[in-house]
């Protein structure tokens, strides 16, 4: 059994120009493979509540120092969602203004390709996780920003039916959770 605690406190995140810088992955599952192995194109995302349960969104919060900025995308997912998969290529960077703070931050995307559904989890008790069909998520979610990034993953699998989101060499690799 493995025991994972979320990070908390900002002392240790990275900031550019003032700005905090975020990081966050918009989990997804493709929805079925055929018998020759071709991979359809229905696909669906997991959204979670936040906090305090008021908004939905997907998995974000701090990069830190220690950590690439595929391992934050990763470890977010872990924390909040209680999701391991493969992180792959950023779907982009924006700023945007946190509505908690009032100071702007700068958010990067990623698409998860989730592998394991965990039952337990860092944010378990503090989140809801809920698979949704991509326009009910687009419409569901809270930050214009992420809806942004959705769409450039709706996008980006789009254009590929019949391939694999990621070639095997360009895949990163997921974190470790100990």
């Amino acid at each position: 059994m493995v025991c994972v605690v979320s990070r908390t406190g900002r002392q240790f995140q990275r900031y550019n120009k003032g700005r905090r810088q975020v990081v966050g992955c918009i989990p997804y599952r493709r929805l079925k493979i055929s018998n020759d192995g071709t991979i359809s194109n229905g696909f669906e995302v997991l959204v979670i509540s936040s906090q305090k349960g008021h908004a939905l969104m997907f998995p974000k919060g701090g990069w830190e120092l220690d950590e690439s900025v595929e391992e934050a995308a990763s470890r977010e997912s872990l924390e909040e969602a209680g999701v391991i998969g493969d992180v792959e290529r950023q779907l982009g960077k924006w700023d945007f203004l946190s509505k908690s703070r009032g100071t702007f931050y700068e958010g990067l995307m990623f698409p998860m390709l989730v592998k394991e559904e965990l039952e337990l989890w860092p944010e378990q008790h503090l989140r809801q996780r809920m698979w949704m069909k991509v326009d009910e998520a687009r419409e569901a979610c809270r930050d214009w920003w992420m809806k942004e990034a959705l769409d450039v993953l709706v996008h980006r699998l789009s254009s590929s039916p019949s391939k694999k989101p990621m070639e095997e060499d360009t895949k990163i690799p997921l974190i470790s959770t100990c």
